[in-house]
């Protein structure tokens, strides 16, 4: 079989190295990629927001499957295209890509299909959002949504009127976000602990994938700004049977269905993000996409072909698969540039990598790399490495990530420290 994986980042070398492990994969080339997928695959220069220049490329060299990593060119409609050119691909359409791509939507569909989650209001003018915002009556703390992609940064989390208004009308204004914060939903905190899951669907049928725990905040002890995701693992301390069927149940069953029945049925992954709150699961958002680092702890976990799973969802099989799942803890640290996730530097030499990929049970994911022209590994993005380690529970498993992340240097770098240890110290608390 002959693939293309579309993407730069973490995410996309696990889905290489995923792929690269299938005996039934021939040919597998990445679009873009990085100086981690350039090891394990064909490198096409084509960015992943070339939607038709990516779709020419497929075209002309007919893949048996097209994966898409990123959301921007699903939301972009790069699944429409591959369709229309009978290839198929992993990912959903550009209708069903709004549920991610466009906050608005995905809240009021949410409200159409009674999916529970946080109560909003949605704004498109700057003074009526204004005056609810500073109003004695609207409880705070609150949050603030840009309506489209925001590369991860559209979401603020208010404590006051003062803060809530300032970031409400820096989008609508178009100063923040551009045209993503044309429109913008305000809707209440929710309280709880935030997991993450996972399903594959071909438009019909749902598989459940494992569950992951990712931790966002830069700083350990869950302090400093929001990123992408400093670390994850899995499979989640807190997603016990009875709240991941009841997930299955109020969220994603109705999810699958409501797509369908408004005509855009869903293909792909379908990544929530769920608060776990006293009330039970509540959606925090939808992602149309693998989470990363979430990919990098999920994929290792898998006992079969990943192959199998992604081609199933493409081309309507998945009742005619079941995924099984290793036995063991995977823990993911990512080391990241320093200063991210605000402004960093570029080319720092990486040292190290050979000897913590070399060790038993470690698999270290480029996300922002490249390599120069003396064949060294610099560092290209604000998050360049997602460490994994498989262990026979979650304790060895942080261990081994950790012994790991020492072997890697260079100028600047920086990680959280605290990588599943909060899920350590709940899950030995069980066991005493």
């Amino acid at each position: 079989m002959k693939v293309l994986v579309i993407g730069g980042g973490g995410r996309e070398h696990a889905l290489v190295w995923a792929l690269r492990r299938s005996a039934r994969v021939r040919t597998l080339r990445c679009a873009p990629g990085n100086a981690g997928t350039a090891a394990l695959a064909e490198t096409v220069p084509i960015p992943a927001d070339d939607v038709a220049g990516l779709a020419e490329h497929a075209a002309t060299e007919r893949y048996d499957l097209v994966v898409v990593g990123p959301e921007a060119p699903l939301v972009a409609g790069l699944a429409d295209r591959l369709l229309e050119l009978d290839i198929p691909v992993f990912g959903p359409s550009a209708a069903a890509s709004r549920m991610e791509g466009s906050k608005v939507f995905s809240k009021e569909f949410m409200e159409r299909h009674a999916i529970p989650t946080a109560s909003f209001k949605v704004f498109r003018d700057e003074s009526e959002a204004r005056e609810y915002l500073m109003a004695e009556g609207t409880a705070y703390p609150l949050v603030v949504k840009a309506d489209g992609l925001a590369a991860g940064k559209g979401v603020i989390l208010a404590d006051t009127p003062e803060v809530a208004a300032e970031a409400a009308c820096g989008m609508l204004t178009g100063r923040n976000f551009g045209e993503a914060g044309r429109a913008v939903v305000v809707e209440e905190m929710l309280q709880g602990t935030e997991a993450s899951f996972f399903v594959l669907a071909d438009g019909n049928h749902v598989v459940e994938l494992a569950t992951c725990q990712d931790y966002k905040r830069a700083l350990d002890g869950d302090q400093g700004p929001n990123t992408g995701g400093m670390g994850t693992y899995s499979p989640s301390a807190y997603l016990d049977d009875a709240t991941r069927r009841i997930v299955m149940d109020a969220i994603v069953s109705p999810t699958i269905a409501g797509l369908k029945s408004e005509g855009c049925p869903y293909r792909g992954v379908l990544f929530i993000g769920v608060m776990l709150t006293d009330e039970g699961p509540k959606v925090l958002e939808y992602n149309c996409r693998f989470g990363d680092p979430e990919t990098q702890v999920l994929l290792p976990r898998l006992d079969g072909d990943w192959f199998d799973l992604l081609l199933a969802s493409a081309t309507g099989t998945l009742d005619q698969v079941r995924p099984a799942w290793l036995d063991r803890t995977a823990v993911c640290v990512v080391m990241a540039a320093g200063g991210y996730p605000g402004s960093y530097g570029k080319g720092a030499a990486i040292s190290g990598l050979d000897r913590a990929d070399g060790r038993d049970g470690i698999v270290v994911f480029h996300a922002g790399t490249t390599r120069d022209d003396d064949g060294a590994v610099r560092t290209s993005g604000g998050r360049v490495l997602g460490v994994t380690a498989l262990g026979d529970d979650l304790t060895c498993a942080r261990r081994k990530a950790y012994e790991a992340v020492a072997e890697i240097t260079w100028e600047g770098e920086q990680h959280r420290t605290d990588i599943g240890a909060d899920a350590a110290a709940t899950l030995e608390a069980i066991r005493e």
